[in-house]
């Protein structure tokens, strides 16, 4: 596993770069901070993409039946295992972490 931090001006380009190759991607949302300690904010939805927005300083994570928002973002971590993005850890104004775990859903054959 190797992190490594996405610098502020790669946030945009990277992020939707990264929502189109996350087809098929669950994602799971936890919250961590002093104030709050660790809350799931959401449990293995399907991905629809996540994008940053300079002019309102605000990360959105979109996901099947909810939009997740971090406004005022200090810092992107990615987090890489077995050759492919496995989490982001974005910190947000406050200090507290938002970390968007990533699987591959999991696809079952149509039924007979």
């Amino acid at each position: 596993m190797t992190t490594r931090k996405l610098e502020k001006a790669q946030w945009r380009p990277y992020l939707d770069a990264l929502s189109k190759l996350l087809q098929a991607k669950e994602a799971e949302i936890e919250v961590a901070s002093l104030d709050l300690g660790d809350q799931v904010q959401a449990e293995w939805l399907p991905l629809l993409g996540i994008t940053y927005d300079p002019n309102d300083d605000v990360v959105e994570v979109a996901l099947d039946g909810l939009d997740h928002m971090i406004y005022r973002p200090r810092e992107i971590y990615l987090e890489n295992g077995a050759g492919a993005l496995t989490s982001l850890e974005i910190v947000d104004a406050d200090g507290a972490k938002q970390i968007v775990k990533l699987k591959d859903e999991l696809l079952l054959p149509a039924p007979h």
